[in-house]
């Protein structure tokens, strides 16, 4: 009997519907989604026009052509009811053909399992090869993309599965992702990292959502074909592929892989959404997760005003990811919308004095959690633990770094007194952990979290324990580089996370407290497992959840280049943190702002930027590790000029690069 309900990926796919593409051949047409209603700061969204003919066989495959010995079964699929299937054998084939209507490039996913290795994954345009795969022998259901393949006006693609002598083959929820707006590459004297970021770009765009189709609402494990539909927003997955919606927490920590992949209008959009759900009646807190219509909680997490999951971070980890995203894309509208400048203000100061009271911390205030499940409010990440935190140090460096974002967003707006008095909180709130709140103890006798009746919690952590050197809230010497080691050596030890999505904070750590090899150690260790099965069976493999690609993107230009943009002030930081045995590292397609660089860094010693395109010239200061005497730009010598950066000296220089220019820095 055929199921109504549409399973989460099926959906998925109708919202990355092919945009410009139509259906083929001529016959009964599939309805254009009607025109959806404006999502919150993103404009009205514009209608899908056609799409994939049922993209999770829930329709019994109508759409597809099937030869003998394939078709649509119901005895595994990887979400609802139905998948297509081949039988073991040669010449069987599953295939769709769409047709263009537009000009555009795109990338299409499906999720694949085999009983042996043989099959293929094909894209044809115009009948020619365009893009294919070599499916790999693996019973367990991955999700595999192809492309972006361009296309114009008239092109025909065809999506096909084609069978494997030595094994069947199922498929399930296709889907078509537009190319991002920025295809930043890297190449490198280490194979490694080129290879890794071609991969983890490729794998963050598949995530990429399509505005104005209509998907699920509220699909979860419980529920796969959700409780009816919504039209989808600008948006990306951030968090378990089999829901229908983003979190905040993977949200946040995706935000500058996004930022260089150039998804500003889903950054915006996705943050604005939770800035209006944190509201007085939720006491200021956002919600956990969103559809992704980008208005709608998701249901697994939200109950009522009352009992919804909440967790501290997370509204502070926002404030600092939308200055971020303002530095990224010099977009006003973090400055002038007014759901978001209410979000800074009340996530930073009734918020703080709202949720403040179990532990006296003088006239310092710390945002506590309830000591309760995550429905009742929570200090940590750490979710897994059993301990009833009031107070905790992912929490407090995650205020730490809000009170300076909402300083640097105040200074922009030319509200000069907040700025003041936001740096203020930030200078006094950072002397008190170092001085009080977090002990005097080292290593693994720093305190890193107090309990509901009042205890200190030391030792290991995981969230709250690295967030503290991560949010730069330790003080930099050696009780911080001791800390560090305790980190490293417990993240490699027994009582390491599970889950690799919490793997993928550590290079950011390492990297911000400039241990570059330490950072790139991770890194290939969280690459490394991209094809080990999740631990959540229903997620599929560690590579296909969303954080670790979007992660590895952005650690690659934020962390080994040493990228820091400032695109309101036309101004682009960087330093390169190149692992031991790198000789050097470039990236093209760098966007910020409104303009595009190319930048190379070669050892520690000297950097190269291309301003390829742009409106007007950019500051660019280059810092380099180490006190230098003497500095030359383009060959001719420049005093040299030093400054200490949270107890790190550099050399630094900084000179205008105008569109068109190529510079080379060198210190001497």
């Amino acid at each position: 009997m055929t199921r109504s309900r549409l399973s989460l990926l099926s959906a998925v796919a109708l919202l990355a519907a092919l945009a410009p593409l139509a259906q083929l051949p001529a016959g009964p047409t599939a309805a254009a989604a009607s025109a959806p209603a404006s999502a919150p700061g993103s404009g009205p969204a514009q209608p899908a026009l056609l799409t994939v003919n049922d993209p999770g066989f829930e329709g019994g495959g109508e759409g597809w052509e099937f030869t003998s010995g394939t078709g649509v079964a119901t005895n595994n699929p990887h979400s609802g009811s139905r998948l297509a299937y081949l039988d073991a054998g040669t010449g069987m084939k599953v295939s769709q053909t769409v047709r263009a209507t537009g000009r555009g490039s795109y990338a299409v996913s499906a999720w694949i399992a085999t009983g042996g290795a043989g099959g293929r994954y094909v894209l044809r345009v115009n009948g020619a090869t365009a893009a294919s795969l070599d499916l790999p022998s693996a019973a367990n259901f991955r999700r595999h993309t192809l492309g972006p393949v361009a296309l114009a006006p008239g092109d025909r693609l065809e999506i096909a599965f084609e069978s494997a002598s030595g094994g069947w083959v199922n498929a399930d929820d296709v889907m078509v992702s537009p190319a991002s707006p920025a295809a930043p590459k890297v190449t490198s004297s280490n194979p490694e990292i080129a290879e890794m970021f071609a991969w983890a770009s490729g794998k963050a765009n598949s995530w990429v959502h399509l505005p104005g189709t209509t998907g699920p609402l509220n699909a979860d494990e419980r529920q796969t074909g959700g409780t009816g539909t919504g039209v989808y927003a600008p948006s990306y997955w951030a968090g378990y592929a089999n829901r229908s919606g983003y979190y905040s927490r993977d949200m946040a920590h995706q935000l500058a892989g996004a930022g260089t992949l150039g998804l500003h209008a889903e950054n915006k959009a996705m943050l604005r959404a939770f800035a209006e759900s944190a509201t007085a009646e939720h006491a200021y807190y956002p919600v956990w997760a969103l559809n992704f219509d980008n208005r709608t909680y998701l249901s697994i997490d939200y109950r009522n005003p009352n009992l919804f999951v909440r967790e501290v971070p997370a509204v502070f980890e926002l404030v600092q990811k939308a200055e971020e995203a303002y530095r990224w894309s010099g977009d006003r509208s973090y400055l002038d919308d007014p759901a978001l400048w209410d979000f800074y203000r009340h996530a930073t100061d009734e918020f703080v004095a709202l949720h403040d009271g179990k532990k006296d911390n003088g006239r310092v205030k710390v945002a506590e959690g309830t000591g309760g499940g995550i429905f009742q409010g929570v200090a940590s990440y750490n979710e897994l633990s059993d301990e009833p935190l009031a107070e905790a140090g992912d929490a407090i460096g995650s205020q730490y770094q809000a009170y300076r974002a909402m300083a640097s967003l105040a200074r922009a707006k030319g509200e000069h007194a907040t700025a003041a008095r936001f740096e203020r909180r930030a200078r006094d709130l950072k002397k008190y952990f170092n001085t009080t709140w977090s002990g005097g103890g080292s290593g693994a006798d720093m305190v890193r979290g107090y309990t509901t009746d009042g205890r200190a919690l030391t030792g290991w952590g995981k969230e709250n324990s690295w967030f503290m050197p991560l949010k730069q809230l330790i003080e930099p010497g050696a009780r911080r580089e001791a800390y560090l080691d305790f980190i490293d050596a417990q993240a490699e030890g027994p009582e390491r996370p599970e889950n690799i999505e919490a793997l993928t904070y550590l290079p950011d750590t390492f990297f911000t407290n400039n241990r570059p090899d330490t950072a790139w150690k991770w890194m290939r260790h969280v690459y490394s497992q991209k094809d080990v099965q999740h631990v959540n069976t229903r997620q599929g493999t560690n590579g296909d959840y969303p954080e670790v690609s979007f992660t590895l993107v952005g650690q690659t230009v934020q962390g080994l280049m040493g990228v820091a943009p400032d695109a309101p002030a036309r101004t682009l930081t960087t330093q390169s943190r190149l692992p031991s045995g790198t000789d050097w590292l470039r990236v093209d397609d760098l966007r910020v702002g409104d303009s595009t660089f190319a930048l190379r860094h070669d050892a520690k010693r000297r950097s190269t930027l291309t301003h390829t395109s742009g409106t007007a010239p950019y500051t660019w200061e280059a810092r380099f590790p180490g006190a230098h005497k003497t500095a030359t730009v383009d060959g001719l010598p420049r005093p040299a000029r030093t400054e200490t950066i949270d107890g790190v000296t550099y050399t630094v220089v900084r000179t205008k690069v105008k569109p068109g220019r190529t510079v080379t820095v060198e210190v001497r």
